[in-house]
């Protein structure tokens, strides 16, 4: 970051260090990294930059407590009750964390607030079930016993991104915790204050020593230092494509297993007979959401031809009203994450310009925003050629692509010609068709007549191709981390 880019103002938030056994110690190398406010422009606090000493030494205390210590001693029911306080807590603090988290990535207050809803909320329902997720027995040959059990891995490796991080902490952990494995977990350097302040508050729920440890710091150190780590037994990482083919790679090498959850081109499938009041909302929301900073922002509409010019009229109203601006002022979208990541929405909306895809439909920033922010407009382009780059690649901003299509055959091809195959929407009012389709679209989740942007702790949410595999959230979580133990025993 450059003085053109970002302002540092005289005094700001000092690093905490590593949080490793339920405390805070200076990182190893002593050196720091600064956190940017995305809606200002400017460096307003810093985090330790941990390294692979500092993940060394959180790795032994997860492993001690796992093995040794208080935590591995907690039957299934305690540790449900340690996370389900976690999930009180997190309630408690809810404004507090909402608005660390809005100041550290830029959303709007109402989604900052309905993410720190979230947090509590994984931890409440992997609270309750912790004591719920049961082997089964088996039958065998005569004289013979058998049963499987649910084995922890033992120490878990977590990443998240900077895009929900207070959604992530515990979208990550909880379900790692209550099956009583002990974590290790390093945030995103661009947004992690609020992961920070959770670790905190984990002490206060009665977190033992070494269940929970937080080594801050860049992708390219801590990050690369985790993965690779030979103390690891799962790696659970969420982030892009190609970072994800680094988890994989390092995981490989140590022969353990890992559940990745990366990009998203996902398609809105709307059918003619679609009930277009009911569907605009979501047709919208699910590309501003975040500023279109979603793995599973629905990023291209697809129509039906017969319905194209009056469905798009009504996206196209709709989007010419959308305004972005900063937390406070808490309107339809707010700044993307860091002057990186605006250059390349930019770069994919003046090479739709330079490709002569029409831009139907621009929302606007709206007055007073602070102009070091990083703010672009929310845009609606179409028709958009589908072998065009803002057809197949994942943008990562509020940019929709509009594509019209034929019939149900050519819905369902288009829908699965791109790489990506994380979640889908399908719109319309024959149940049978929306049936049909649903099973032959290419996607981990498929809504119809509504779109969840990946929304349900307790929905199985993962992709497929290059939106990586495993599941995270609700039972299936359970299962990625832990390992299916059989015992066999003879009794004649």
């Amino acid at each position: 970051m450059t003085a053109e880019t970002a302002k540092r103002p005289a005094a700001m938030e000092s690093a905490r260090g590593v949080f490793i056994d339920n405390c805070w110690r200076p990182s190893a190398s002593g050196r720091t990294v600064d956190v940017y406010a995305p809606a200002e422009g400017i460096a307003y606090a810093q985090i330790a930059a941990g390294n692979a000493a500092d993940i060394d030494a959180a790795i032994a205390a997860a492993r001690k407590a796992h093995e040794t210590g208080a935590w591995g001693r907690l039957s299934a029911a305690e540790r449900g009750r340690v996370l389900s306080k976690m999930g009180l807590i997190v309630l408690d603090h809810a404004e507090e964390l909402a608005l660390i988290e809005a100041r550290d990535t830029g959303k709007p207050m109402k989604q900052a607030r309905a993410d720190v809803q979230a947090c509590a909320r994984y931890f409440e329902f992997y609270g309750g079930a912790a004591d719920k997720f049961h082997g089964e027995t088996i039958p065998f040959l005569n004289g013979y016993f058998v049963a499987t059990e649910h084995e922890p891995h033992g120490v878990t490796g977590h990443i998240i991104p900077w895009n929900y991080p207070v959604q992530m902490f515990a979208r990550t952990l909880a379900p790692a915790l209550a099956v009583g494995n002990a974590t290790v977990l390093k945030p995103a350097e661009d947004a992690c204050l609020a992961s920070l302040r959770l670790a905190e508050l984990s002490v206060e729920a009665g977190f033992p020593e070494g269940a929970i440890n937080i080594v801050p710091g860049l992708g390219t150190e801590a990050g690369a230092a985790l993965v690779a780590h030979r103390g690891i037994d799962f790696v659970a990482f969420t982030g892009s494509p190609e970072v994800g083919v680094l988890v994989q790679t390092a995981a490989a090498r140590n022969h353990i297993g890992c559940t990745l959850e990366l990009g998203g081109k996902s398609p809105q499938l709307v059918f003619a007979d679609v009930d277009l009041e009911a569907a605009l909302p979501s047709l919208v929301n699910a590309i501003v959401q975040n500023a279109g900073q979603t793995c599973s922002a629905g990023s291209r509409l697809l129509v039906e031809r017969s319905g194209y010019d009056r469905i798009v009229a009504a996206v196209i109203d709709r989007f010419s009203s959308l305004r972005a601006g900063t937390p406070a002022m808490d309107l339809d979208l707010g700044p993307l994450i860091n002057p990186r990541q605006k250059k390349r929405v930019e770069a994919f909306c003046a090479n739709a310009a330079s490709d002569g895809i029409p831009l139907l439909a621009e929302g606007r920033i709206a007055e007073g925003v602070p102009k070091e922010g990083y703010f672009v407009t929310p845009k609606l382009f179409g028709p958009v050629a589908r072998a065009n780059t803002l057809a197949r690649e994942e943008v990562f901003g509020p940019i929709l692509a509009a594509i019209p299509f034929e019939d149900e055959g050519d819905a369902i091809a288009l829908a699965n010609s791109t790489d990506f195959a994380l979640i889908a929407g399908i719109w319309t009012q024959n149940t049978k068709r929306a049936t049909r389709v649903a099973r032959k679209v290419k996607a981990g989740q498929v809504y119809i007549n509504a779109y969840g942007a990946g929304g349900g702790i307790e929905l199985p949410f993962g992709g497929m191709k290059k939106s990586g595999h495993g599941r995270e959230k609700g039972m299936a979580a359970l299962h990625e981390l832990t390992t299916l133990k059989t015992l066999i025993m003879k009794h004649d």
